[in-house]
């Protein structure tokens, strides 16, 4: 099974293509909206449910690392590795691993570091 992911230009990771009248439970139509106060109550609610869907880790992480929390977002990335891979689609139609992704989000924050 695949989860769908959406990343739009301005955010690292966003999650699970929906339809516009769709609940957005993945948190990532705000922060496509660039709501992330918003995402990260939503993405909340739903790990509360889920805890170890690795979408809302990386979108949980992707808010965090865009709001200064680099600690919490490393910690949610390393989560994603200390699991097992999950293939996600991706907005362009193609397939990443989970572990790919949270990689990635980890690379980011040490060039962020790098550059302050």
């Amino acid at each position: 099974m695949h989860n769908k992911l959406m990343v739009p230009v301005v955010a690292a990771f966003a999650l699970m293509a929906v339809p516009a009248m769709a609940k957005d439970r993945v948190g990532y139509q705000a922060i496509a909206a660039g709501s992330l106060t918003q995402a990260e109550q939503t993405i909340d609610a739903e790990r509360a449910i889920f805890p170890d869907r690795p979408e809302l880790m990386l979108n949980l992480a992707a808010v965090y690392a865009r709001t200064g929390r680099d600690a919490q977002a490393r910690a949610l990335y390393s989560d994603v590795l200390a699991r097992d891979a999950v293939a996600m689609d991706l907005a362009d139609g193609s397939v990443q691993s989970s572990h790919a992704l949270a990689q990635k989000g980890l690379m980011r924050l040490s060039s962020t570091m790098a550059s302050r």
